[in-house]
This record gives C-alpha cells, sequence and structure tokens, in this order.
C-alpha cells in the first residue's frame, strides 16, 4: 500500500477547507458575527496544518497509486475532510455533542441532508453557511472521484466509459491538477449562474448563495426550516427546476452545449433521463389534485436529483412511488446516487435480449444502449446486476439495524433508502421529524457508513476486502 502517495493526494484535499474556514471568518468579520469566529480560525489552522504534513510527507515519493488505493484514498478523504467540518459545530455554542457534529458533517459532505438541527432558523448564519459551503466542497470532491479514480477502465463498475471517455493511461501527477481545474471551472460556474439567477429573482443574497452550493451539489440542506419561505412565485419555483435538472445530469452537459451537432449523440442518457421525468410528472399531474405542473415536475425532479428538498406536500400513498425515483438516480457523471438509470435500462434491455430469444433465436437484435454507438456486452449486464444486488443488500442490512433503535419497520426501510441515494428526509417520502439528534450512537454510525457506501457504492466495499484477504 503505497500511503505516502495517499498522503500526499489527502494532503490536496484538505487546502480547500482551508480557503471555506478563511470565507467564514471574513464573512463573520464583516457582518459581525463573532459567536463562533474562533471555530473557523481553529478549522483553517488544523486544515492547513494537516494538509500540508500530508502533501510534505508524499511529496518527494511515487505519487502512482493503484485502483484499491484510490478507493482507500476516497474513504480516508470522506473521513478526514468530514472530521475537519464538524470543527465548528463541535465548538460551537450550541452544545453539539462529538457525533452529532460528525454526522452533520457526513451528511453535509455526502450531499444526504440529514440535519441533528431541529429549528434552523435559530442557528448562527455563519453556521448555516458552513453546511451549505460543506455540501458545496463535497459535491466538488465527489466529481473529481468519478472522473479520476471511478473511471478506471480495469475495474468499471460504475460504467462511466458509456457516458465520459477518460484517458486510460491514468498519470496522476499530470491529470490530476488538470482534471480536477477543469471540474472545478464547470462546478463554479454552474453555482455562480444558480446563484445569480436565485438573486435577479428575488430571493435575498444569503439565501439565494446557500440554496445555490446545496443544490448544485443535489444536497439537501436549506437556509431555512421550510423551502416555501424562500421560492414565494412561479419564477422563483422555474429557477428551482432547472437547479433540480442541472444537478442531475451530466456535469459536462452544459459545457457541451455549444456542440449542437453532437450533443443528443454524447448526452443520449441526460435526454433520456429528462424524457423519463417529464413523463413521469405529466402522469403524476392528473393523478395529483391541488397541484399544478410547475410544483409537480419540481417533487419529480427533487427525487430524481436525489435532493429531496421540496415546497410542496403529496399524498401519502404516492410516496412509495418517489421513493423508487430516487433508486433511479441521475446522470453517471453526476452528483447524485442511486442505482442510476442506465444500468436499470441496461438489467432490462438485456431480460428483453433473453425472452425475444427463445420466442425468436434466429432474429438480429439491436443492442445499441439508447441511441448511442456502445452496445449491451455480458460484462456490462453483470456489472448492472451487481450494483442492483448490492444495493439491496446495503438496504436490508440498515434497515435491520435501524429497526433495532425502536423505528418501525416501514420508517427504517424508507430511512435507509434516502440514506444508501442520500437523499434528504421530507414529506414527499411520508418521513418527517426524524430526530437524528436522538438516534443511537449505533444507528448514527451505520447511517454515517452507508452515507458514504451510497457514493462509492458496496463493490468498493468488497473489492477491497478481497485484495486484502483474497491476494492470491
Amino acid at each position: 500500500m503505497n500511503f505516502r502517495g495517499i498522503f500526499y493526494y489527502l494532503g490536496l484535499f484538505c487546502f480547500p477547507l482551508s480557503f471555506l474556514s478563511f470565507l467564514n471568518i471574513l464573512y463573520s468579520s464583516y457582518f459581525d458575527y463573532f459567536l463562533n469566529i474562533e471555530s473557523y480560525a481553529v478549522t483553517l489552522f488544523l486544515s492547513l496544518v494537516f494538509g500540508f504534513l500530508f502533501y510534505l510527507s508524499g511529496k518527494n515519493k511515487d505519487k502512482k497509486v493503484n485502483f484499491y488505493e484510490q478507493i482507500v484514498l476516497i474513504i480516508i478523504i470522506y473521513i478526514t475532510t468530514s472530521l475537519i467540518v464538524s470543527i465548528p459545530y463541535y465548538l460551537s455554542n450550541y452544545q453539539i455533542t462529538f457525533i452529532n457534529s460528525i454526522f452533520e458533517a457526513f451528511s453535509g459532505i455526502t450531499g444526504t441532508g440529514f440535519t441533528i438541527f431541529e429549528n434552523i432558523k435559530y442557528l448562527d448564519p455563519t453556521l448555516i453557511l458552513w453546511r451549505s459551503s460543506s455540501q458545496w466542497i463535497g459535491g466538488l470532491y465527489f466529481l473529481i472521484f468519478l472522473i479520476l479514480f471511478f473511471s478506471n477502465s480495469k475495474f468499471n463498475y460504475k460504467l462511466n466509459n458509456l457516458v465520459f471517455i477518460s484517458d486510460k493511461s491514468f498519470d496522476p501527477e499530470t491529470n490530476i491538477k488538470k482534471i480536477s481545474l477543469k471540474i472545478f471551472f464547470i462546478y463554479s460556474i454552474l453555482s455562480v449562474l444558480m446563484f445569480s439567477a436565485f438573486s435577479l429573482s428575488g430571493i435575498r443574497l444569503f439565501d439565494s448563495l446557500n440554496l445555490s452550493m446545496s443544490l448544485v451539489s443535489a444536497g439537501g440542506f436549506l437556509p431555512t426550516n421550510n423551502l416555501n419561505l424562500i421560492i414565494r412565485n412561479n419564477f422563483q419555483e422555474i429557477i428551482l427546476v432547472v437547479a433540480f435538472i442541472i444537478s442531475m445530469l451530466n456535469i459536462f452537459f452544459i459545457f457541451n452545449m455549444l456542440n449542437l451537432k453532437n450533443l443528443v449523440k454524447i448526452h443520449t442518457e441526460d435526454f433520456a433521463i429528462l424524457f423519463l421525468a417529464f413523463s413521469f410528472s405529466l402522469v403524476f399531474f392528473v393523478s395529483i389534485e391541488n397541484l399544478n405542473f410547475l410544483e409537480v415536475l419540481s417533487v419529480i425532479l427533487s427525487s430524481i436529483s436525489n435532493s429531496g428538498i421540496s415546497m410542496s406536500s403529496v399524498p401519502n400513498n404516492f410516496s412509495l412511488f418517489l421513493l423508487f425515483l430516487t433508486l433511479i438516480g441521475g446522470s453517471l457523471i453526476s452528483n447524485t446516487s442511486g442505482i442510476k438509470f442506465i444500468r436499470i435500462y441496461i438489467l432490462l434491455k438485456s431480460s428483453f435480449f433473453e425472452i425475444f430469444r427463445l420466442v425468436r433465436p434466429n432474429n438480429i437484435i439491436n443492442k445499441n444502449i439508447l441511441f448511442s454507438s456502445n452496445k449491451i456486452n455480458n460484462e456490462y449486464t453483470k456489472i448492472s446486476f451487481l450494483i442492483f444486488i448490492s444495493f439491496f443488500i446495503s438496504l436490508f442490512i440498515l434497515s435491520g439495524i435501524l429497526v433495532l433503535d425502536n423505528i418501525d419497520f416501514e420508517n427504517s426501510f424508507k430511512l435507509s433508502i434516502l440514506t444508501i441515494t442520500n437523499t434528504a428526509t421530507s414529506g414527499l417520502y411520508g418521513l418527517t421529524g426524524v430526530d437524528f439528534k436522538n438516534l443511537l450512537t449505533s444507528s448514527k454510525v451505520f447511517i454515517i457508513i452507508f452515507m458514504v457506501i451510497g457514493k462509492i457504492e458496496l463493490i468498493s466495499i468488497f473489492l477491497i476486502i478481497k485484495k486484502i484477504f483474497f491476494r492470491g
């Protein structure tokens, strides 16, 4: 295990947290919010110290890390950054316990949106900003993970090659800076566009900033107790819908819109997801009374994008359907979680192949994936099936654990789905008022573990176990 190489990249991922801490110190100083300014100073100091220590320990060593080491690196990054993010919670004047601070930090970094705070409006504005910025930086990190590490051609269990062509000869020292800067540029531009649109629509700047950072990362943290306190008219709701769409599509979709000639060919997955979302919205609109089409579309997109926030309430008998949408998720190259549409598509089409072969064995079958030139092969089918099975293994393990915490079976099952899909709890799923603050410590620990598994897939853990115990 090349720990020096792992430490080198871990140090690089610590430095952005120093920048976020510095911004919070500036914000606190400018607006005279001195209540928690010391906690951000401590966070700035520790993130810089650990960043430099990790960076210098591996600077002059071999920086090439294999795929197994990359997975270990990702897990260590989630743990380390969450520990750093938890510092302002723990040192605040709200008497937050260590485990609750860690829980809130992991929820932010993974973009899940579970919170131990009961009343957001009583929080210090700097802490609200810290929550949102933790989701923003977590979303940026995950996109970098997807492109740099999970696009590995040898262990292609995320199937990123179907929507993104990566450099197969990955050279970390050369590519990590180039690709990270490109992703950072696109991600930042999208964030600025969302922030500008919300601000111009009449939403106050503070709410616009926090909302844009949460939505661009497909997160679930809000700067208020209720989204209805922010979104007040149809124009603002249209912007909200567009923000949901951006968060569930391929991060490069907006970047490639200039190439209209090949846009459909490059982003067939994204157009299929959009078609699916609007189709479900039409069905939903016909089925539910007292909701206009814009509200229905917002509900559907919030579920598919794994955000979970909404300003509309739906009847409880539709909650199971919306939970199903969270299982689908958005594009492979996005901050969304879930099984993912294209894997479900491959499974369904492969099943159709087998049935069709029995009926008409001599006929030629179209194996193209959607309208792209990629074709379904046995490898894609096996991977999709393995992801499908591992997802439900995770689901049953976590729901079985949560039942032991005096949570009834229905709510534990729903909470498990939302945890693994990194989706915030809300009335959309018939799950409101979950008291995360007073859950058993064991429940919080397992929810934290499966928040991370929801991002990296259970197969990542299996691969590490296989590497450790079955080297031969």
